[in-house]
């Protein structure tokens, strides 16, 4: 496996989230026993066993035997770690992580492709390689796109004040959250709560009241359509994620 460069801070080096992940992976194959291991292991038995009462043939050969299967199964783990890591190329993962303090954080990305080494697979993201070990979540890309709209319009609809307190100067930012909302799938819609749609309505209602109290009107809006809720009503959220 390439070696890779550590940044510099303060004059020492900070060990990345890769390096972390490879360390891990390393560590855990260490603690294995492989078949040249085990030879040694039995050839040393074999020469410092009791020359009065040795060991017989029969024993050794069972002890192999067993490690053998052993062998075989490990051999067999590795041939599904790798088909598993093959079918996540293409995909949006979450790999879990440790930042330079060790504080666990989740890094996000597409596989690119998979590197398979000392029988074990590591993920590529972004030029870097992380074991399939820690691999946190495979996530749809339309269900996260989904989930981070629902997110960013709620974040800026709980920006606004009080529906008493709006006046002409939020009316771009709720023409534009209404807006967004009447340009969102059906399935996109339903990653908001019916209260936040219920709420961006009460905005909208507000507003219109507020512009013809000025005399402005809605040059725009005299025959805009209010966002249409009826495909959310009853819609707690999402796939049981709770909505945005």
């Amino acid at each position: 496996m390439s070696i890779l460069m550590a940044p510099v801070k303060d004059g020492k080096f900070v060990e990345t989230d890769t390096q972390n992940s490879l360390k891990k992976a390393t560590s855990s194959d260490n603690n294995g026993m492989d078949k040249d291991a085990f030879l040694q292991l039995l050839v040393a038995q074999m020469q410092y066993q009791d020359p009065l009462e040795p060991t017989s043939n029969t024993e050794y050969i069972s002890q192999y035997a067993q490690f053998s299967q052993v062998e075989q199964m490990q051999n067999m783990a590795a041939t599904s770690e790798l088909a598993r890591a093959t079918s996540l190329v293409g995909q949006e993962v979450y790999i879990k992580t440790t930042n330079s303090k060790g504080e666990p954080q989740l890094k996000y990305g597409k596989v690119d492709y998979v590197v398979f080494e000392n029988n074990k697979a590591y993920l590529a993201i972004d030029e870097s390689l992380y074991s399939l070990e820690d691999l946190d979540t495979v996530v749809d890309l339309d269900y996260k796109n989904a989930f981070d709209k629902a997110y960013d319009f709620t974040v800026e609809l709980n920006k606004l004040p009080v529906i008493s307190s709006i006046d002409l100067s939020y009316a771009e930012k709720i023409d534009k959250l209404e807006k967004i909302y009447n340009e969102m799938t059906d399935y996109e819609k339903s990653f908001l709560t019916d209260e936040n749609v219920e709420k961006l309505k009460k905005y909208i209602e507000k507003l219109k009241e507020v512009r013809e109290a000025a005399g402005e009107g809605n040059d725009e809006g005299e025959d805009k359509d209010e966002p249409d809720t009826e495909g959310t009503e009853g819609t707690e959220g999402t796939n049981g994620s709770g909505g945005a």
